[in-house]
This record gives structure tokens, sequence and C-alpha cells, in this order.
């Protein structure tokens, strides 16, 4: 999948004392590569809604990539307008796309090109509304009426 695309560079730097407790040690810190950064976006722009998540929609790993799915499914989210990636399938993927968001955990969302959040936002969103007014304004799913979603409301 990305496995042959990814290249990212390690460097090895002295760190401060504010980057850690181990005076005198060495510290890894990795930063994406160009080419990296550049597949990465593509694949965040590919459709309107991108999903990185452990396991597939049919099939997925976690309970956090698995309540995603369940709220896209909720608000009606079209396979045509999705595209998921399996971070177990790759673990370079599993890593760099963490680097991207600067977001620390999968799943992880994306609606036309911009980073939503991972299982906790997605869900307050859902809880809140917003995210179907995101999905809505963003047209990933049609838009209610507010003649239709004000007799809906009164029933």
């Amino acid at each position: 999948m990305f496995r042959p695309l990814f290249s990212s560079s390690l460097r090895t730097l002295r760190p401060t004392a504010a980057r850690t407790l181990l005076k005198g040690q060495f510290t890894a810190y990795r930063y994406l590569s160009q080419e990296t950064r550049a597949i990465i976006q593509k694949a965040v722009t590919a459709k309107p809604v991108v999903l990185f998540m452990k396991g597939t929609p049919d099939a997925p790993a976690c309970g956090f990539s698995r309540a995603v799915v369940q709220v896209l499914d909720l608000h009606g989210v079209p396979p045509e307008k999705m595209q998921t990636y399996n971070v177990l399938e790759d673990a370079e993927l599993r890593t760099s796309i963490k680097e991207f968001s600067e977001w620390p955990t999968i799943p992880q969302i994306y609606v036309n090109g911009e980073f939503i959040g991972g299982c906790d936002i997605v869900i307050s969103m859902h809880q809140s509304g917003e995210l179907e007014t995101l999905l809505e304004n963003n047209n990933v799913i049609p838009k209610i009426p507010a003649e239709e979603a004000a007799s809906s409301q009164s029933s």
C-alpha cells in the first residue's frame, strides 16, 4: 500500500532538559520527509471523507475504530465518498499519519482534507449535531430541508 512510497528521516538530537529527564542521553526524533508528507496529503484529499483506522469498515480491529465507523454509518456517509486506510497493514503509515496530523491516536478522520480528530472528537461532534452540519456543509451527505427537519422534530 504505502510502504514503498514512505520514507522518513531519523535524526538523533541531543535533548534539552525540557525534553528529557535523562541528561546526557541521546534521543531519536523522527521527521516526515517531504515525499511522505506529500503522499499523505494526497491521500487525505482523495475523497471527501478519509478515515485512518485499525481494521476495515467491515471488520474494525478496535472499539474506537468501530465507533467512528458506526457514527459515519448513522449519518449515512456513502461508501463512494469515503476512503479508509487500515494502519495495521503498514507500520510506516501508522506512525507517519500520527506525525502528519500531530495527533497521537488512531482512528483519525479527515473531511475535505481537513483533520477533524479521533474517536472522542467524532462522538462529541455527533452528540452536539456538529458532525451532521460539517458533513452537510462539505456535501458529504445531503442537507435536510428546513421544513422536513421541523416536521420530524414536532412528531
